[in-house]
């Protein structure tokens, strides 16, 4: 019977493999955040870091990277105004306004040429109405790599929606972050753990490989 570790490079095939970064802009984990609170526990948790990790070895095994990004029009123009979440976003002091430092991937990830993002103007959920999963499946995706912030939202949304349209989900908890800080582990072991592969950051690495030249 194969082992965990086994089952887990099978699952992370690169050839198969999508890693996908949630809300990793400036605005919103970087040192100007208009989330003060999430971008501290994104960077103090090391889940920033390890997600830079992931990147950069996604970069040198010919993993896919998608980076999604959540905007909105000065004029709030197809922004949802039907949860609290939303209308709280409207009075923020730093605004996800298009082509701004706020919606540029944070630091220390690093963007290369061949990634893919996707922006998106409405709704919760980096896949939903985005073009996530079209891109995945024209990629040939089968498994999809979940980081980012925040675990008590756009996270669950992502891994729900891949799992919902057949992908597998895998969620390295230590890529992950939300507030407070005791939430995300909870979140992960009571909800995620039922529909992804949790597994660590240093648990992927291990199963990507050395890197290698994209065909």
């Amino acid at each position: 019977m194969p082992s965990s570790y086994e089952r887990l490079a099978e699952l992370l095939d690169p050839a198969s493999t999508v890693l996908l970064t949630v809300e990793c802009q400036q605005g919103v984990v970087g040192p100007q955040s208009a989330l003060p609170e999430l971008a501290r526990e994104a960077r103090t948790s090391g889940a920033l870091g390890n997600i830079a990790r992931l990147v950069a070895a996604a970069h040198g095994t010919g993993v896919q990277v998608i980076h999604a990004i959540a905007e909105r029009r000065p004029d709030g123009r197809g922004a949802n105004r039907n949860a609290r979440l939303f209308r709280a976003a409207e009075r923020l002091p730093v605004q996800q306004l298009p082509g701004t430092t706020a919606v540029r991937v944070a630091p220390p990830i690093e963007v290369a040429e061949e990634d893919l993002v996707v922006r998106r103007l409405h709704g919760l959920s980096p896949i939903q109405g985005t073009d996530v999963d079209p891109l995945l499946r024209n990629l040939g995706c089968r498994t999809l790599i979940v980081t980012g912030v925040s675990a008590n939202v756009a996270i669950p949304n992502a891994v729900f929606d891949a799992v919902n349209r057949g992908y597998t989900a895998v969620v390295p908890a230590d890529a992950v972050a939300g507030v407070p800080s005791e939430y995300t582990p909870a979140m992960i072991r009571n909800t995620l753990a039922l529909v992804a592969t949790v597994v660590t950051t240093d648990e992927v690495l291990g199963c990507l490989g050395p890197p290698r030249r994209r065909s």
